[in-house]
């Protein structure tokens, strides 16, 4: 009889040690959260956008576009997320990047004849995402996640029904998350990758948003 009543006594005491211990580390006292982050569009500057080589070999009757100058906007967006327990919350995004380019016309010796300035895109992502701390410390946390939604692409071009916005699925992968805590502040980096498409064959986004870094209040 003893040994259960001092049985339920330390497990009581490990219970409300535990409890404090969310208090102190913010998961019961500052359930709330809401981050500004900005994020790289290092996969579009190195694989889809590079300039053509410029053809100087042909009559110069002969002309062609090429798309020059490219601008990247990066990725900027915002999160907001509610903490259920202390290795899970909940929460929505919102996400804007886009590119700006010229369409430059050339003639056969590479001179230019024309150009269309302020060509663009943009992709506007809305998901509900989801996070998963792994390690949980008043100082750093670890963690992965995971959001679901829609991109909603428009710009300048059409695509091949014409259409100059369509919307389309879009996914976002948090493969390793660290937060360093500071009281109710926090900075992240992330490293994933954010894919946009409507089918196989049009695609508005892939590995997008590769890396990632925020500053944050809970509350």
């Amino acid at each position: 009889m003893k040994k259960r009543i001092v049985f339920i006594l330390f497990a009581l005491c490990a219970l409300a040690c535990g409890v404090r211990a969310e208090n102190r580390w913010g998961v019961i006292d500052r359930p709330h959260e809401i981050r500004v982050g900005w994020g790289d569009q290092l996969f579009e500057t190195l694989m889809w956008h590079k300039p053509t080589a410029i053809i100087t070999s042909m009559p110069t009757t002969w002309q062609k576009t090429y798309k020059e100058n490219f601008v990247y906007s990066q990725h900027i967006w915002v999160e907001y997320h509610y903490r259920f327990k202390y290795w899970v919350s909940f929460g929505g995004m919102i996400d804007g990047s886009g590119v700006q380019w010229d369409n430059v016309i050339r003639d056969g010796s590479g001179a230019e004849v024309g150009r269309n300035k302020n060509q663009h895109f943009f992709n506007l992502v809305i998901m509900p995402t989801v996070r998963f701390t792994y390690y949980h410390h008043p100082n750093v946390n670890l963690y992965s996640g995971l959001g679901l939604g829609l991109d909603i692409n428009g710009g300048t071009e059409t695509d091949a029904k014409g259409r100059h916005t369509a919307v389309g699925a879009a996914v976002n992968v948090t493969v390793f998350g660290v937060s360093a805590n500071y009281k109710q502040f926090f900075a992240t980096f992330d490293l994933g990758g954010m894919t946009a498409l409507q089918n196989a064959n049009v695609i508005y986004m892939a590995l997008s948003r590769m890396m990632n870094v925020s500053v944050g209040m809970r509350f």
